[in-house]
C-alpha cells in the first residue's frame, strides 16, 4: 500500500466488489493505493460462469450446478428451490454446519489476502456473524457507519434486499433504509447493491433485474454525495451514470476481472 496521506499527497483508493473467492487477485488489489475498499460478496457459492467452482458444486457436483443455474436463469425459482431442497435433504441436519465450514475456509483465505488498511462491508451472500473472527487489525468492517479517508467521508451500507433467491444476508427494505439514514451526508456512499435505477440493476447475462434500493436512490438525490459506489450486478446494462450531482459507479465484478476500480482526489 502507498504511504498514509499527508500534506499535498493525493489520495487514491481502490474499490472491489463481488470477490467471490478470487483471493489471488485480491492480494494485489491494494497495490499503489492508500486504502482498499471492499463492497462484499467474498463467498463463492456457485460460479455462474464456471459451474464447477464454489460450495454448491463441491457438495453436489457440476451436473446439479448446471441444472440449478438453468432454472434460476429461466426464473423458475420454485423448481430451483425444490431441487435445492432435495439435494440438501441428502445432507440432513448437518446442513448449517456443512455450509459454515465451507464458508469459514473461504473467509480464512479472503481475509488473509486483504491489505492494510481495508474498509469492508457485507454483500448479500456473506455471513456477517463470522466476519469479526477473520478481520485482522488492518481491516475495518462497517455497516451503517462512516469513516474518513484522506479528508473525505465514506459511508458504508452492506447486505441486499429480500429476493426469491433467498441469499444469506438479505434484509427488509425498512432495515436497509434505516442504515442508509444512519450514514447521513457523506462524500462517498459505498453499498453492495445499486440504487433502484433500471439501467443499473439489469444484468444482461442473467437476463433479469436484480434488486436495487429505493432508499439509496432517495438518499443520493437528497444528500448529493460526490460518488455512489456499488457492485452486486455482475454484467450491468450501464456501469456508470450521473444522478443529479452524484457519479454512480458499478465498480465491477472482481471475481471475473481481477482489477479494482480506482478513485483519486
Amino acid at each position: 500500500m502507498a504511504p498514509t496521506p499527508s500534506g499535498n499527497h493525493r489520495t487514491r483508493v481502490h474499490v472491489v466488489s463481488d470477490v467471490h473467492g478470487n483471493a489471488r487477485d485480491l492480494a494485489r488489489a491494494g497495490e499503489g493505493a492508500d486504502a482498499l475498499i471492499c463492497l462484499g460478496d467474498l463467498v463463492l457459492f456457485l460460479d455462474y460462469a464456471d459451474h464447477s467452482r464454489g460450495i454448491f458444486p463441491d457438495l453436489f457436483g457440476t451436473q446439479n450446478a448446471d441444472l440449478i443455474v438453468e432454472l434460476r436463469t429461466a426464473r423458475r425459482f420454485e423448481e430451483a428451490r425444490e431441487l435445492g431442497a432435495r439435494l440438501w435433504g441428502g445432507i440432513g441436519a448437518d446442513r448449517a454446519s456443512v455450509i459454515e465450514k465451507a464458508v469459514r475456509k473461504q473467509y480464512a483465505e479472503m481475509f488473509a489476502a486483504f491489505p492494510a488498511p481495508t474498509y469492508a462491508t457485507y454483500g448479500n451472500v456473506d455471513m456477517p456473524p463470522l466476519w469479526q473472527e477473520y478481520a485482522g487489525p488492518g481491516t475495518t468492517v462497517l455497516d451503517g457507519q462512516r469513516v474518513e479517508i484522506g479528508g473525505w467521508t465514506f459511508g458504508f451500507v452492506g447486505g441486499g434486499l429480500r429476493t426469491p433467491m433467498r441469499t444469506p444476508y438479505e434484509i427488509s427494505d425498512e432495515e436497509y433504509a434505516a442504515k442508509i439514514e444512519a450514514v447521513g451526508e457523506v462524500d462517498v456512499l459505498c453499498t453492495h447493491i445499486p440504487p433502484e435505477v433500471p439501467e443499473l440493476v439489469y444484468d444482461t447475462v442473467a437476463r433479469r433485474f436484480e434488486r436495487g434500493s429505493r432508499a439509496l436512490l432517495d438518499a443520493i438525490r437528497r444528500t448529493r454525495p460526490r460518488y455512489s459506489l456499488f457492485g452486486h450486478v455482475h454484467q450491468p446494462l450501464v456501469r456508470r451514470m450521473r444522478i443529479g450531482a452524484t457519479e454512480c459507479v458499478n465498480v465491477g465484478h472482481f471475481a471475473g476481472s481481477g482489477k479494482p476500480w480506482a478513485l483519486e482526489w
